[in-house]
């Protein structure tokens, strides 16, 4: 048997693929090769939660760049994404946010399939976590692989949050998943991928080394391999050395929301007119790959402390999720708090307090969508990624609405003693603040969307997370939700590939 022969490949080891490939070895009759761009996750800016932002620019991160964008002045966004064991749950603020039920109902409708529906979701949960909060045994799971535990000894200026809110009629609750996200919303003390005051990424938490898993870091997925309308490998970049892996039952892809579409379109699952621009020959014409990009956007309202405070786990000890209007299925205002001011580069010279703290007043639901597209047909060509931001009216409209809701919550008596004031944007018209708006949006990196799930002309996955019109190809990432959940993406990611290894497992037998 070749070593190069696997029954299944997993591109991608970040919190799906993570998840697809340590469940899958679980069974030790199946030979599973999980396959990472980056390198290890044995790094103490990666192990050290307050270190979070040391990873952003550094080989752990892909640095995407987004196309200049007029509806925000021509600025082009920096994309983190994490790069290497563990991906984005190795570099991100470490916050697990469940979605909200509707979201979840939301998926079951788009797919046709009740597998994707709250109940059933809220089932995975309980056996993904390790949850280390006030018991909730209908909702939380104590048993599961993922430790999750509220931010232990949370700041005072994250309680000073709860309050504030509270003075504004929006409820607090013990914890922002379970029962404050199948309703309005609220706000609360965060839950946190933190164990033993250590990072513990999903990668860490799902994958043990096994005699039958193999992991290949520093290995760059470059294209599919074909036999007729079969996929049956992959071929990668490892040493400078091309390299090819078979595959015996499936690929799955897990790259992410940029590299997912980018890898299926260099291997001619498409857009037809995109591959034939770039001379790359059509396997399957899909005219949503690449489409429907979508991401979470934010705009900094940052206040000055009265005194130096310190800085709890990451920094991002509280947040809040809230519907502007009852009648709303979802929440459209997902603010969270920073324990140090965070401007944007075009913002910072409007004057930023040495010490303060930020509420990133964030659109839950954006309206906007993006688009990636190819460069060129090489694994070395950049993806071009334009998402568009702010280029739904609506969206400028929910920013400003969430900026002035930020700098009431901000200037609640519940700060008296801890804040001085607001420092940004402060009081500005309407147009101003439109402009600093355009100035200050900046991504919360959950990008999502791009190769969605339903069953309209646009989808390119089934409920299954099969392909559709390939055989032995499926994607577990974030790329196949059909709209961006709220909050946070990590937790909605390790939730799709639990689906995934499900539906292999029955698909297989195993």
């Amino acid at each position: 048997m070749s070593s190069d022969n696997f029954d299944f490949i997993v591109c991608g080891a970040g919190a799906s693929g993570s998840v697809v490939a340590g469940r899958l070895a679980e069974n030790p009759d199946v030979r599973v090769l999980l396959i990472e761009a980056g390198g290890t996750d044995d790094h103490p800016d990666i192990e050290q939660p307050g270190h979070w932002p040391l990873n952003l620019g550094t080989d752990r991160d892909w640095n995407f760049t987004a196309a200049a964008n007029p509806h925000i002045n021509h600025r082009q966004l920096p994309l983190s994404m994490g790069r290497g064991l563990g991906g984005g749950s190795s570099i991100n603020v470490m916050l697990w946010a469940r979605g909200h039920k509707n979201d979840w109902e939301d998926f079951a409708t788009e797919s046709g399939d009740p597998a994707w529906n709250y109940a059933s979701v809220l089932k995975l949960y309980q056996r993904i976590e390790h949850y280390q909060g006030t018991s909730d045994p209908t909702r939380r799971g104590t048993d599961g692989p993922v430790h999750i535990q509220p931010a232990s000894g949370a700041q005072p200026i994250a309680h000073a949050l709860l309050d504030a809110a509270r003075a504004m009629d929006i409820p607090t609750f013990e914890s922002p998943n379970g029962l404050m996200m199948e309703g309005r919303g609220g706000a609360a003390i965060n839950d946190l991928i933190i164990k033993d005051g250590k990072r513990h990424s999903i990668y860490r938490a799902y994958v043990r080394p096994r005699p039958n898993l193999t992991v290949l870091t520093d290995t760059l997925v470059s294209r599919l391999l074909f036999d007729g309308q079969r996929v049956v490998g992959v071929e990668a970049l490892r040493d400078g050395q091309t390299q090819r892996y078979q595959a015996g039952h499936e690929v799955i892809l897990s790259l992410g929301a940029i590299n997912t579409p980018k890898v299926l379109m260099q291997s001619g699952i498409g857009p037809e007119q995109e591959l034939r621009r770039h001379g790359i020959a059509l396997r399957q014409h899909l005219p949503g790959v690449g489409a429907n990009h979508q991401d979470h956007v934010s705009f900094a309202a940052i206040f000055e402390y009265a005194t130096t405070q310190p800085v709890g786990y990451g920094g991002s000890e509280a947040t809040l999720y809230w519907s502007s209007d009852s009648a709303l299925r979802l929440p459209d205002m997902f603010h969270c708090q920073l324990e140090f001011p965070v401007p944007s580069a075009e913002n910072a010279h409007l004057g930023v307090p040495a010490h303060g703290w930020t509420m990133f007043a964030g659109l839950a639901h954006p309206q906007s969508r993006g688009l990636v597209t190819l460069s060129g047909p090489r694994v070395d060509d950049a993806p071009i990624i334009q998402p568009n931001t702010l280029a739904h009216p609506d969206d400028l409209r929910c920013a400003l609405d969430n900026l002035r809701f930020v700098q009431e919550l901000g200037a609640q008596p519940a700060f008296n003693g801890l804040v001085k004031g607001e420092c940004l944007p402060g009081k500005l018209d309407s147009q101003a603040l439109a402009h600093y708006a355009r100035n200050a949006a900046v991504t919360y990196w959950h990008q999502c969307g791009t190769a969605k799930m339903g069953r309209d002309s646009m989808s390119v996955v089934n409920s299954r997370l099969q392909v559709y019109g390939v055989q032995g190809l499926r994607i577990a990432d974030a790329s196949i939700m059909p709209h961006v959940t709220s909050g946070n993406t990590m937790a909605p990611c390790v939730v799709i590939g639990e689906r995934a290894v499900e539906e292999i497992r029955a698909l297989y037998q195993l």
